[in-house]
């Protein structure tokens, strides 16, 4: 097992991040990640596309995500498509895009039209925040 990258809350980088090992995101990546499993934090944020066989998101990303399993925590915030064989979206989550599930989301990378986005599809019920009313 190796140790993790971490990137610190204060790091920012520009340019493609690529490592086989785990990924611990609190700074920021303006570029494409690729890694086994990424782990952002919610000061983390991406600008560009992540390909991991496991990502938990706390923070922003804005690009797409394709992995075997995604976990959306409460304080995310995707602005792009995830490609996923196994999603998990908290309550609070936001997601805007379309979520595609596959048997092999990163082998399938280039190999998918491009979604849809003449119409708009909202989330189930059970997927929204409550509201202060409620």
């Amino acid at each position: 097992m190796t140790t993790p990258s971490i990137i610190g809350a204060d790091v920012e980088i520009e340019g493609h991040v690529k490592t086989a090992g785990e990924v611990q995101l609190d700074g920021s990546i303006i570029g494409d990640l690729t890694c086994s499993s990424l782990v952002m934090g919610e000061t983390g944020s991406i600008s560009g596309m992540i390909s991991a066989e496991t990502a938990t998101i706390r923070g922003q990303v804005s690009g797409d995500i394709r992995a075997k399993t995604v976990r959306l925590e409460k304080s995310a915030r995707v602005e792009g498509d995830v490609y996923h064989a196994s999603l998990t979206v908290e309550a609070g989550a936001k997601l805007t895009g379309t979520y595609t599930n596959l048997d092999n989301p990163l082998s399938q990378t280039g190999a998918l039209p491009a979604p849809s986005r003449d119409t708009e599809t909202p989330a189930p019920d059970f997927l929204k925040a409550p509201t202060a009313a409620e």
